[in-house]
């Protein structure tokens, strides 16, 4: 009898979802190759030729992240109201959040930075969002610098996933903080001629 592949398509699927649940929910430096092929069921050189090691692992994780996040962000249809498509552009962020925890803490809530491979290319899921904030600057919906703005409504996001993701927001209360923060976010850049009788604050320094 031949020796068992250790390569084949149904080990590198276990690897990559013990590695998703383990990067998400323990320090990655606790985080051992032989601790990631005992949970999928494998050997230590299942990981090396398949994902080159550790690191190779964590980057798999953090692609398929950054392109199922980008894949449901630039599904959400654009309409004539560049406003209108920023809500629903949060509320799928917000979705995609909630329904991938993991997938979600792996790669926003590590200590290191997130390097796309080649693999996911320019599939940046920043930019649906940066593209509806340009053109709402573009139609004098909000004022001010495109970048600002996307990083002050992303930190919103952020902030508010992470509480929901860690039981501090849920039911009513999180659908009501998501409403509310994301309004004031948008109201904080937004025109007189988004919304008439506002008078808009600038952000403080």
């Amino acid at each position: 009898m031949g020796r068992p592949r250790t390569n084949d398509a149904a080990v590198r699927e276990r690897l990559v979802a013990c590695a998703t649940e383990m990067f998400a929910t323990r320090p990655q430096e606790a985080v051992t190759v032989r601790a990631l092929a005992a949970a999928a069921g494998t050997s230590t050189a299942a990981v090396y030729t398949l994902f080159q090691g550790k690191d190779g692992l964590l980057r798999e994780v953090r692609d398929r992240a950054v392109a199922g996040l980008f894949r449901d962000l630039t599904a959400v249809p654009c309409s004539e109201a560049a406003l209108d498509d920023l809500y629903a552009l949060a509320a799928a962020y917000r979705h995609w959040g909630r329904e991938h925890r993991y997938l979600y803490t792996a790669l926003f809530g590590g200590a290191q930075s997130f390097v796309p491979s080649t693999r996911v290319g320019d599939r940046d899921p920043v930019q649906p969002l940066v593209a509806a904030i340009d053109r709402a600057v573009a139609d004098s919906v909000l004022a001010g610098d495109v970048t600002q703005i996307a990083v002050s409504l992303w930190v919103s996001l952020h902030g508010l996933v992470t509480l929901e993701l860690a039981g501090s927001l849920d039911g009513t209360a999180a659908d009501a903080a998501f409403r509310s923060t994301i309004d004031a976010v948008l109201r904080g850049w937004a025109t007189p001629a988004a919304f008439p009788g506002l008078r808009r604050m600038g952000p403080a320094l």
